[in-house]
């Protein structure tokens, strides 16, 4: 197989529906406050991952966590998932920070992440 490697899971995005709630849950399970804290975003690092927490459904209207693949280069990356059967769902777009993230979905119609940090 060709292509660019990953490295890693290391972010997943979590939807909620009440912000204040789930932040008081999720300090208590990893047990350090989030290092973001906003109206639209709470992020906590912990243990070399980033779990997030997106009030009202977050990207795609999120139903479930969502867990994005680190990558090196997100369009040399989406090139080679969708060519293998991969569709597109949102096209790389930055959120702060030079982030770059993408998701496609899979042929069995699960949503995959894909971030690139600048």
């Amino acid at each position: 197989m060709t292509g660019s490697t990953t490295q890693g899971i290391k972010t997943v995005l979590h939807p909620v529906t009440d912000l204040a709630k789930a932040k008081a849950v999720y300090a208590a399970l990893l047990g350090v406050p989030p290092q973001t804290d906003e109206t639209y975003y709470v992020g906590f690092e912990a243990e070399g991952q980033h779990i997030g927490l997106v009030p009202g459904g977050g990207p795609q209207a999120m139903t479930s966590p969502l867990a994005y693949w680190h990558v090196p280069d997100i369009e040399a990356k989406l090139a080679e998932v969708t060519a293998a059967g991969a569709t597109l769902n949102e096209p790389a777009h930055d959120v702060g920070g030079g982030r770059l993230v993408a998701t496609v979905t899979d042929p069995d119609g699960n949503v995959l992440g894909l971030l690139q940090d600048r």
